[in-house]
């Protein structure tokens, strides 16, 4: 019920509206917030009227100009206050009013007021038009125009075209400039004709929305059917709280993606193939593709990653622990280490570790990730043909996957792990591409931050990863790769070596694994100096290991079945428990012979010694090399015949030997490829041996690279041959001068138990290794001797 209207007074308190207008005769609630209960306050201590005006402005005070110059005085007949603080006020509409002068503009705003009368339309073109707008309003509610039935009621009484026009402007939907517009319009017939277009417009949408959709219904196919079915069971999955499994999956990747912490382009082509997923039926194929696809994109660490521990004393002590000498390999990560800890954002470095088998290189990379608090991954290469291995499939093929790469810092799920890249030097090339090649990009730090994986086809940061490759022997690594990486060589161990070796880590291990835990054991140092020399004879420790690891299993049966634990374990024990010895040396029992010298070799198993063995038949000057030896070894033999000719009356050789003479040359064991230039020195030695029928010391051994002037250049591996020629029993080496620092790397025991001579010239080897000829040997040139080492007897 609307109340008659008593006196309005000029001036009033105004309340600014943003969201809707106030029109006269209509009850409205109105919202008032803690900031605006002073104008209710305000109004309800005077006359309990209250100017609404509407207000463009949003989200800041409405000030006096802003205000919009028409509006409604109301009467407020109910307030119902809110816990919070504001209330909820009810309010009349009475009259419109224009906004006159200002009377106070803080903290709100009071101002003069003056009420519009409206003239009353009594017409036949009123009553007609009033009847347009009725059949109208019925025609817009026949397309589905909502209308509350109580409203509707009121607009079939209502007569006063201003009235009604006001009415249905509110329930109309207008936005709030277009109802402030409608409330500025004083002539009824006027604002009603505005509303009969505005009805006019609504229900020539409505026509052509209903004309829209019924031709949409008219083609819906199966698949819209099925699509608005699935829609509708989704609807009800949600109100019955059951989600549907695909939906429920895409929701699942949709949280995954944002946790991922993907770069923006990355980021960008994952929200792509989601979109693209939604729109696959799960059926198809190319649903389970696109699956896969973004499991492998949610599953990579793009910003995951283990913190490093830079503290290098405890890296230090981690690296003791678990290895024994290796100082130069322990220099560089603690070197490393401590560049990271000055500069946070230094790249991984890139290592080769190259070295016989069984020198640790392998558990050496699991120290390193333990030292530095990383995760650690092994790929071994060996074998390796196909490029996909690395580099992965691309997409359009079936069952396409990651290379190994990117798979394995997913298991990782950390981006800087430690990877070994194991047996580098074995890897082998075919029609299917080149790994070799493949591995350029990922192991260039100039390179790596951006490695693209084919079936990814994004971009991965690897130069965060500290990338560690093995090798035996570097020859078959491309030289583009090899340049790539820092070389670290670990070169096999000494006796010594392994002896501590075998106290501080094998024995300790083999007896926990061998399960001697309980019964204490212990093996004196005679036993472990016999498994050394007598049952192995390697670079490294594994065989050393395996012949542990035997007498502790035989130990463990003996308990088994019921014998006294023993306590000690000697070098009795030892051979009883192993069985004869497997190794001799080979220089120790031998004597020394005319046209056989002794020399050293560098091998993939660490360093050996050879025999080089000359022999002279009547023939024409012919050369024969036998014993697998490859081209350059078989050109620095031709080298050394021609600087022995050329030096014959030198070496008191007589020169007419050489024209009627063959000559052969046999470097043992035949089956066993050789080559390289460290032998020339080796063979000439043994030629000269041969022709002056001195015999050359055994127990000296050689190496070098001899020239047609008789100067000796220097060699690689040093620390491999003298290794080697410790093993043998040899205890006086020869080397090339230019080699003196390289024997620094030698431990004190290995220097202080060998003899090193460093030579410059041929004279300096032949002084050093050639005997007196014996009392019975002839003039080489004499065939007939019976003691002549071409017929086969001891010199």
């Amino acid at each position: 019920m609307i109340h008659q209207v008593d006196d309005i007074p000029e001036i009033v308190p105004i309340f600014p509206l943003r969201d809707q207008v106030v029109f006269p005769y209509m009850v409205f609630p109105l919202f008032v917030g803690i900031e605006g209960m002073p104008v209710v306050e305000e109004a309800m201590s005077g006359s309990q009227m209250i100017g609404l005006f509407f207000c463009a402005l949003s989200g800041e005070t409405c000030r006096f100009e802003h205000f919009a110059p028409v509006g409604t005085v109301c009467r407020i007949t109910q307030i119902f206050r809110l816990p919070e603080g504001g209330a909820k006020v009810m309010v009349e509409g009475l009259k419109r009013v224009r906004l006159g002068r200002a009377v106070r503009r803080i903290p709100f705003v009071v101002a003069q007021i003056e009420v519009l009368e409206e003239p009353v339309e009594r017409s036949l073109v009123a009553e007609a038009l009033v009847q347009s707008v009725n059949a109208l309003l019925k025609l817009a509610l026949a397309h589905g125009r909502p209308l509350p039935g109580d409203v509707m009621k009121m607009v079939d009484r209502i007569e006063d075209p201003g009235r009604l026009a006001d009415l249905i402007t509110v329930y109309l939907g207008v936005t709030p400039a277009t109802q402030q517009r409608m409330l500025e319009i004083l002539q009824p017939l006027e604002r009603l004709k505005e509303v009969y277009l505005l009805l006019t417009s609504e229900v020539q949408k409505q026509q052509v929305r209903g004309e829209i959709q019924s031709e949409v219904n008219k083609r819906i196919g199966k698949t819209q059917k099925e699509f608005l079915l699935r829609e509708q069971m989704k609807q009800i999955q949600e109100e019955l709280g059951d989600e549907d499994p695909r939906q429920g999956e895409l929701n699942e990747f949709r949280r995954r993606i944002e946790k991922a912490g993907m770069p923006a382009p990355v980021l960008k082509i994952a929200e792509k193939e989601l979109q693209r997923l939604e729109r696959i039926n799960p059926a198809s194929p190319e649903y389970t593709v696109s699956r896969t696809y973004l499991e492998y994109l949610c599953t990579v660490p793009w910003s995951r990653g283990t913190e490093d521990q830079l503290d290098i004393n405890r890296a230090q002590q981690i690296l003791d622990e678990d290895h024994f000498d290796l100082k130069e390999v322990k220099e560089r990560i603690l070197e490393y280490l401590a560049v990271r800890s000055l500069r946070k954002q230094s790249k991984g470095p890139i290592l080769c570790f190259v070295g016989p088998p069984g020198v640790g290189k392998t558990s050496l990379g699991r120290s390193i990730a333990r030292s530095l608090g990383r995760k650690f991954i092994r790929v071994a290469l060996g074998g390796m043909k196909d490029e996909a291995e690395i580099r992965g499939h691309r997409r359009t093929y079936i069952g396409a996957l990651p290379g190994r790469i990117i798979q394995e810092i997913c298991r990782a799920e950390a981006n800087n792990p430690v990877f070994m890249l194991d047996e580098v030097d074995k890897i082998g090339q075919d029609f299917r591409g080149d790994p070799a090649s493949a591995l350029l990009e990922v192991l260039d730090p100039e390179q790596n931050y951006s490695f693209n994986d084919h079936y990814l086809d994004v971009a991965f940061d690897l130069s965060k990863v500290m990338f560690i490759t093995t090798a035996n022997v570097l020859d078959p690594i491309p030289g583009a790769l090899r340049d790539r990486m820092e070389m670290i060589r670990l070169p096999g161990y000494s006796d010594e070596e392994k002896e501590q070796i075998a106290f501080r880590y094998l024995i300790p291990k083999q007896i926990e694994e061998n399960g001697l835990s309980d019964y204490p054991l212990t093996f004196d140092a005679q036993a472990v100096r016999r498994i050394i020399s007598d049952y192995t004879r390697e670079a490294g420790v594994r065989n050393l290991e395996r012949q542990i690891a035997s007498v502790c299993r035989k130990l463990a049966r003996e308990i088994t079945q019921g014998g006294a634990p023993r306590r000690t374990v000697g070098a009795d024990l030892v051979a009883q428990l192993l069985g004869p010895r497997k190794f001799f040396s080979e220089v120790a029992g031998e004597e020394d012979r005319v046209g056989v010298a002794t020399g050293l070799a560098w091998t993939e198993t660490g360093g050996d010694i050879l025999f080089v063995e000359a022999t002279r038949m009547p023939g024409k000057k012919d050369l024969t090399l036998t014993g697998s030896l490859g081209g350059v070894m078989q050109e620095s033999a031709r080298t050394a015949l021609s600087f022995v000719r050329s030096h014959a009356r030198e070496f008191g050789i007589d020169a007419a030997l050489f024209e009627t003479s063959d000559l052969h040359i046999h470097v043992p064991a035949g089956a066993i490829p050789k080559d390289g230039p460290s032998a020339g020195v080796t063979i000439a030695t043994a030629v000269i041996s041969l022709l002056t029928g001195k015999p050359a010391r055994r127990q000296v051994a050689m190496t070098g690279e001899l020239t047609l002037t008789g100067r000796i250049l220097p060699i690689g591996g040093v620390k491999e041959k003298v290794l080697a020629a410790h093993r043998a029993g040899v205890r006086t080496v020869l080397l090339p001068e230019r080699n003196r620092p390289h024997v620094e790397d030698l431990s004190t025991q290995v220097l202080s138990e060998m003899e090193l001579h460093f030579v410059s010239s041929m004279d300096e080897v032949i002084a050093a290794t050639l005997l007196p000829p014996p009392v019975r040997y002839r003039c080489p040139g004499d065939l007939s001797d019976p003691y002549s080492p071409v017929a086969g007897n001891p010199a």
